[in-house]
């Protein structure tokens, strides 16, 4: 029997990315973010999420992707680790996925240092590679520039 994994999968920068739905808590369009002075450069700011103050991590710059454009807003997705709440700010938002664990495969040779801590795997799709982020790695900040 083939185990399988469902994914939330999302956008940025025209690759395509999938994180554990389990982890995930909500999907919101874009909210208003209180910058933080002396923050990480990740950090794009705090949300109000009905009360709870949320940090919104910008992945394209976690990820070392470009940045993105100022007419685009972000797309926020809220998810839970044993130790916070955070908001990971992505370009559009996929579909949930299942995939195979027999499909799963190491992280690409061509992510290095500190963004392959980031990555999981991946797995291969009919028509794309699904990067499969390590969401407890992203939210820790000691695993960063």
């Amino acid at each position: 029997m083939t185990n399988t994994t469902q994914l939330c999968t999302f956008f940025l920068d025209h690759l395509f990315f999938g994180i554990e739905v389990d982890n995930v808590q909500e999907i919101l369009r874009h909210q208003e973010m209180t910058r933080v002075p002396l923050a990480p450069p990740v950090v794009a700011g705090l949300i109000n999420l009905r009360g709870q103050i949320v940090t919104a991590i910008d992945l394209r710059r976690r990820l070392e992707l470009k940045p993105r454009d100022d007419d685009r807003l972000p797309i926020n997705v809220i998810v839970r680790t044993p130790d916070e709440t955070v908001s990971l700010l992505v370009d559009e938002i996929g579909d949930v996925l299942d995939v195979c664990d027999q499909d799963f495969e190491r992280p690409p040779d061509t992510f290095r240092g500190e963004v392959r801590e980031l990555i999981r795997g991946s797995y291969k799709l009919q028509n794309q590679l699904l990067l499969f982020l390590n969401v407890d790695n992203v939210v820790d900040f000691t695993v960063m520039d």
